[in-house]
């Protein structure tokens, strides 16, 4: 009888320890559990709520339309991106909408060649001149007597048909070609001009030209990652650029910058890309959409 209680007792004893060491298996490998969730991140609620306060930047799209002035009832708006610039890649702030009557015009190489002419021939002036008899500096003598020479008559050397003389009808520079095309027609060829960077998907319109550094490759390596080309045209709704951007695109000759006031046919083409900010597509529609709904307006 007590060899039979002291087995039980064993028994027991055996029992207890096993109970033990499995709870202390499990504990253990609980812990191992919780130390890898937050080795991997599991459990990231704070992780979160401080990446949130950090974040100040309002949820996008920030633009989502605009309002716009002698809208056409018969022709939807076009649409662009809106995009910023102090970063490097490009991120979409919005969708606004512009006037399909100067971002929709149909093309015309007419109107954009009598543009180009015009604007190279109006600030050219030809300096070539041909001396004429007048102006020859030479004495006024007969190169040989009247009589007695067996030669024609002459009185001098001047004329045009002695070697060394005047030219009759030679250039008498300097002179202009300055002329002044309509209105209507440099209207028109700056809207058409709009319209083919906007159908080649050269045209770019940022919130601003603010730009975080002035270091010149910040500049080049924006371009460079958003595929902007090899010249670029950015243009603001005033001559008073911001600094860093005057500095990093002083360095490159294809960066050039334009207040809207100067926007013309001939700097648009001469560009691959056109980037320009919303303030100067507001004040340049304006403009321009004054300009065609004139009363004096030759139609």
């Amino acid at each position: 009888m007590c060899m039979f209680m002291k087995m039980n007792v064993f028994r027991q004893i055996a029992r207890t320890n096993t109970c033990v060491s499995l709870i202390q298996r499990q504990c253990t490998a609980a812990q191992i559990f919780l130390q890898r969730c937050f080795a991997t991140k599991v459990f990231q609620g704070d992780e979160v709520e401080a990446s949130a306060r950090v974040v100040a930047r309002p949820s996008l799209p920030i633009i989502t339309s605009r309002k716009i002035q002698f809208p056409n009832p018969y022709i939807e708006p076009k649409q662009a991106w809106l995009e910023n610039m102090d970063t490097i890649s490009s991120e979409k702030l919005g969708i606004i909408d512009l006037h399909p009557d100067v971002f929709g015009t149909p093309p015309r190489m007419d109107i954009l060649h009598e543009n180009v002419v015009w604007q190279h021939k109006y600030r050219y002036i030809n300096y070539e001149k041909e001396l004429s008899k007048g102006d020859l500096d030479k004495r006024r003598r007969k190169p040989f007597p009247q009589k007695g020479m067996g030669k024609k008559r002459a009185g001098s050397t001047k004329a045009c048909n002695w070697k060394y003389g005047g030219s009759a009808h030679g250039p008498r520079g300097p002179y202009s070609t300055y002329y002044m095309l309509s209105k209507e027609k440099r209207e028109l060829g700056l809207r058409i001009a709009l319209s083919v960077k906007y159908a080649q998907d050269d045209l770019h319109i940022v919130d601003s030209l603010e730009i975080p550094s002035e270091d010149p490759e910040y500049l080049q390596e924006l371009i460079d990652t958003r595929y902007w080309g090899f010249s670029v045209l950015f243009v603001d709704d005033t001559d008073i650029m911001p600094v860093n951007m005057s500095l990093a695109a002083s360095e490159f000759g294809q960066y050039n910058l334009l207040p809207v006031y100067g926007l013309n046919v001939y700097s648009i083409l001469k560009h691959q890309t056109l980037v320009m900010t919303l303030a100067a597509v507001e004040k340049l529609e304006q403009k321009l959409l004054e300009q065609m709904h004139k009363a004096d307006v030759r139609k």
